[in-house]
């Protein structure tokens, strides 16, 4: 079992940035990283994944604004927001993967005013 928890989310203009962090209660060595949100009346997205290897990959609308990545060592993942819109508000959850594991965090909430 691994306990992920989200941090960072806020308030924050738009063409802001903000870094949101995911810890977790153990090793992510060999575990795939996502993040994810869900914004009210939709259903969850992915927003970007990072592998185990370190191999990246965006979802459209957030490519060349977000960055992922990750500190094995510090057993955290990370997310860049930068130039943020207000579409682009919503709880954004963590996620980990490997073969039959599936864990996620509880979210952090953020929200973009125009």
């Amino acid at each position: 079992q691994v306990r992920l928890v989200e941090s960072g989310g806020g308030l924050v203009q738009a063409g802001g940035s903000l870094r949101l962090s995911c810890t977790a209660s153990g090793s992510i060595f060999w575990l795939a990283m996502g993040w994810y949100r869900q914004a009210p009346g939709n259903q969850r997205e992915l927003v970007a994944h990072i592998g185990s290897s370190g191999s990246t990959n965006y979802a459209d609308f957030v490519k060349g604004r977000f960055t992922i990545s990750r500190d094995n060592a510090k057993k955290a993942v990370y997310l860049q927001m930068n130039s943020l819109k207000p579409e682009d508000t919503a709880v954004y959850y963590c996620n980990a993967k490997r073969s039959d594991m599936d864990y996620w965090g509880k979210g952090t909430l953020v929200t973009v005013s125009s």
